[in-house]
């Protein structure tokens, strides 16, 4: 088994076009695959998981300079393997015929059907992101294989060593016409979004889903796009800050904050925004009472990220914002070996400074105040869709009103981001945060053609006469009977 190695910018295009003809001819040549087959490459998936777990851990060490191993292990290799088991246990349920009803009712009467056939779409293409490399590409691949599709991947150039490392994983449990990694750099990806996939799942950030959502509309793919955005949180003055506190921190410092679904901003009661910073605080320094060398705490992927951010401390205090760095041990990260940024929060922020422009993807966290929870609701509401709301507080009426009057890609209440380790639950975005969905059934429907098939009546009875001339007054009794008020 070959793995297919990073390639010339000349001749990208084509070796990627010969793999997914192959992988096109497999597909017709070979059919649905059984329901065996399908239960077998979810479980090479699992057992490449568990097999190459320590390594996987130390790649993405690698690639992040300094990346905690518990958050690589949880958030990457044991959330990959669950979606994978799940599908396992779910996929033969999913497999069978959907039955729905006829119409006229009295066709299902006699003996017609109306069904739903659960039907692969043929080969869907892959693009992963950096943040959570091995999760974003293994994931779907549980919905995109239970589908009974096959699979060609392209993982990010900022995550190489674990780019690298899934690929000769791939090669040496899958041949090529089922799955095929492609590693390379921005390059390899534009060529790679252009081509005639039956669908395409990218993951990453907004301002590329439009230059690939252009790409794939050349060939008409569908696409499923999930992005992110800035998820708000709500603290409701019902809340117990202390918790909430050490939830949205927790959020928001797991993997340095570089997550699509970490809590971009909080809206405060203005009278609890002290409250709030006092017990982040406090809930930062349980969790780390040292940053700079400690291995639980992830650096930033990159120079230029961590250049992005500290960018944005710089507009916002030169806005006129308050910056309070919580650094528990006082140490000094001007001279440091990684890239490492205390959690920083933001107080009275202004739309007018970048970081309430742009998704944050760090360990900053603005503090927005509100007076009354229609103004947070407006406030919300005022900008693009995000991946994720998150509502804190004991108010069953108000989390009504939040949850109802405004719309994200999903929820969490009373805490952030668990929403999609739910794996029965829709993930995905609306708008500017994406489209589509998948996890569990959902991406089974996903990545399936939805087809659907009538079995008419054998006998040719009254009913199928009626609607064929000569007309008389049969079928005009019977568009009466449709027609009526």
């Amino acid at each position: 088994m070959n793995i297919t190695k990073p390639i010339a910018a000349a001749d990208d295009r084509a070796r990627m076009e010969a793999v997914l003809a192959r992988q096109k001819a497999a597909n017709i040549r070979d059919g649905a695959p059984s329901l065996g087959l399908r239960l077998d490459r979810l479980e090479r998936c699992v057992r490449l998981l568990i097999s190459n777990r320590l390594e996987l851990v130390a790649a993405l060490n690698t690639d992040f300079g300094s990346r905690s191993a518990e958050v690589s292990e949880i958030s990457d290799v044991a959330a990959s393997v669950g979606p994978l088991r799940h599908a396992k246990a779910h996929v033969k349920a999913w497999m069978k015929p959907e039955r729905r009803s006829t119409s006229p009712a009295i066709l299902g009467f006699l003996g017609a059907k109306a069904q739903v056939l659960s039907q692969p779409k043929g080969v869907v293409g892959v693009i992963s992101p950096w943040n959570f490399p091995i999760n974003l590409t293994f994931a779907p691949l549980a919905g995109i294989l239970a589908a009974g599709n096959r699979a060609m991947i392209k993982p990010s150039e900022f995550t190489p060593a674990t780019s690298e490392l899934m690929a000769k994983m791939f090669a040496s449990a899958f041949d090529e016409d089922e799955i095929a990694v492609f590693p390379g750099g921005p390059e390899v990806g534009q060529a790679f979004s252009g081509l005639a996939f039956d669908h395409l799942i990218f993951t990453g950030a907004t301002a590329v889903a439009r230059h690939v959502m252009k790409a794939a509309a050349e060939n008409l793919v569908p696409v499923t796009l999930e992005l992110g955005g800035k998820s708000p949180v709500i603290l409701g003055r019902s809340a117990d800050y202390a918790t909430a506190a050490a939830r949205v921190m927790a959020g928001k410092t797991m993997n340095a904050g570089q997550i699509c679904l970490a809590p971009d901003y909080v809206l405060a009661p203005a009278d609890k925004v002290g409250a709030f910073v006092t017990a982040a605080t406090a809930a930062v320094t349980a969790m780390y009472p040292t940053i700079k060398d400690n291995p639980d705490y992830t650096a930033v992927i990159a120079e230029r990220h961590f250049e992005r951010i500290k960018g944005y401390v710089d507009d916002a205090r030169a806005k006129g914002a308050e910056i309070v760095e919580i650094n528990p041990a006082g140490e000094d990260f001007s001279q440091q070996e990684h890239r490492k940024i205390p959690p920083t929060l933001i107080l009275n922020p202004t739309d007018e400074m970048k970081v309430m422009q742009e998704e944050i993807f760090g360990p900053l966290l603005p503090v927005v105040t509100y007076k009354t929870l229609d103004e947070a609701v407006a406030y919300v509401n005022g900008h693009g869709r995000p991946l994720a709301l998150y509502y804190f507080g004991n108010d069953a009426e108000e989390e009504r009103r939040v949850v109802d009057r405004t719309t994200s890609g999903g929820v969490t209440v009373n805490d952030v981001i668990f929403h999609i380790a739910m794996e029965d639950l829709p993930f995905g975005g609306v708008g500017p945060s994406g489209m589509g969905s998948y996890h569990g059934v959902d991406g089974f429907r996903e990545f399936s053609h939805r087809k659907a098939v009538y079995h008419q009546l054998k006998r040719d009875l009254g009913p199928l006469k009626l609607l064929r001339p000569p007309y008389g007054e049969g079928v005009r009794k019977f568009i009466a009977g449709q027609l009526r008020g």
